[in-house]
This record gives structure tokens, C-alpha cells and sequence, in this order.
């Protein structure tokens, strides 16, 4: 009886190493390439997970260096009219414009701008003169909010009423851009005033300038 069951201990130890030879290299190697390729794909998941609970990246607050480009000397044709336009460089948080319109060399209109940084983003402000700088607005100025910054588009909205509703500037090329004014009346139809404008070498200031306008005594 003692001999029997050893037999039958050898004979399952036996079947056991057996089973176990069967197992070949190979799938050997496909069974830990599956638990590798399953913990891959897990860590890839977790991943995938921990970016799309991210918190998206905050939008860049504009500042008046994204206007920086509007330095400078500007004309462009409205129908029979020259529209001029200089505008300052940026400097403690305000840029500084004004635009000036004529027609058969006379002076229709002139605007004074101003671009301010506030906390809340850009605001431009505008009024209106004759050329003996009486004020046509009998109000403040007139302020239009920054509404929308891109690469090459800049979009004030007036919140208040629709002279104008909206200013947009549309960057073409660095010697080139578009001025879109659109007008909502209170009656009347809507109007839309676009002028292209173009860069224009500042004036030359002759040397000595000064001299000759005010000559040394001898």
C-alpha cells in the first residue's frame, strides 16, 4: 500500500513537470508581453485621465503691447476723403491717437483717441472735434471695451449704444491694416465706415533746424 502511493506521488509529479515542459519559450513570452502590454495600456489610461482632468491653461491678459504695432503715421482713401491717423507708442499703460479728415482740403472732422490698460482689459476712448476743437459729443467720450484679441484682429464693443457698435482692426501686413467702424442708430439704417490705411515715413526734421529758425546774432 506504502509503495502504491509513492507510485502515484511520482506519477503526479511527473505529469506535473511534463505539463510544465509543454509550455513552450515562446508562450512564455507572449504571457508577460500581455501583462507588460496591460500595464501600458493602464498607465496610458491613467494618463490620458489625469490630462483631461487638468484644468485648462488661462488665456494671456492683453496689454497695450499687443497694439504696439500701431506706432506711427498712417493714411488711407475714404471715397474722395484722406483719413490720417498717428498714433504714440505704448507708455504708462495708455496709447495716445489722433485721426484727422479731409476733403477738398478742408477739414470735416478730427478724433482724439486714447487706449487705456484697466484691470478688467483694454478700453478706447474717442471724441470728436471740430477743427476748432468744439466737441461734437455734448457727453463723455465715447468707450468701447476690448471684446476679442487675435493675432491679426482686434475687436472693441460698445456696450452703451451703437455710435458705434463696434471697432475692429484688422492687422494685413506691418504697413497695412483695416479700420471697420459699424454705426447703429437709434433710427435709420445701419452704416459701416472701412478704411485701409497705410504706414507713412515720419516727417524728416531737418538739421539744425532750430538754427535756422532762429538765427545767431553776428
Amino acid at each position: 500500500m506504502f509503495r502504491f502511493r509513492i507510485g502515484v506521488f511520482f506519477l503526479f509529479a511527473f505529469g506535473a513537470a511534463l505539463a510544465l515542459l509543454a509550455t513552450s519559450p515562446a508562450d512564455c513570452a507572449q504571457q508577460a508581453a500581455g501583462v507588460t502590454s496591460q500595464s501600458n495600456a493602464g498607465s496610458a489610461v491613467a494618463a490620458n485621465a489625469a490630462v483631461s482632468l487638468a484644468p485648462p491653461a488661462a488665456a494671456p491678459t492683453p496689454n497695450l503691447s499687443d497694439f504696439a504695432w500701431l506706432e506711427g503715421r498712417w493714411r488711407g482713401d475714404w471715397g474722395p476723403r484722406v483719413a490720417e491717423q498717428i498714433w504714440t507708442a505704448p507708455k504708462a499703460g495708455t496709447m495716445v491717437g489722433d485721426f484727422r479728415l479731409i476733403e477738398n482740403e478742408k477739414v470735416l472732422v478730427i478724433e482724439f483717441f486714447t487706449l487705456l490698460e484697466k484691470p478688467g482689459g483694454i478700453n478706447f476712448y474717442f471724441r470728436h472735434f471740430t477743427p476748432e476743437l468744439v466737441p461734437w459729443e455734448k457727453s463723455e467720450a465715447t468707450l468701447l471695451k476690448l471684446s476679442t484679441v487675435e493675432p491679426k484682429k482686434i475687436d472693441f464693443e460698445n456696450s452703451a449704444n451703437g455710435k458705434p457698435k463696434r471697432v475692429v482692426f484688422t492687422k494685413i501686413d506691418a504697413d497695412t491694416y483695416t479700420w471697420r467702424s459699424e454705426i447703429i442708430p437709434e433710427t435709420g439704417d445701419p452704416q459701416i465706415v472701412e478704411i485701409t490705411y497705410h504706414r507713412q515715413p515720419l516727417a524728416a526734421i531737418a538739421p539744425n533746424s532750430s538754427a535756422a529758425a532762429h538765427p545767431k546774432k553776428k
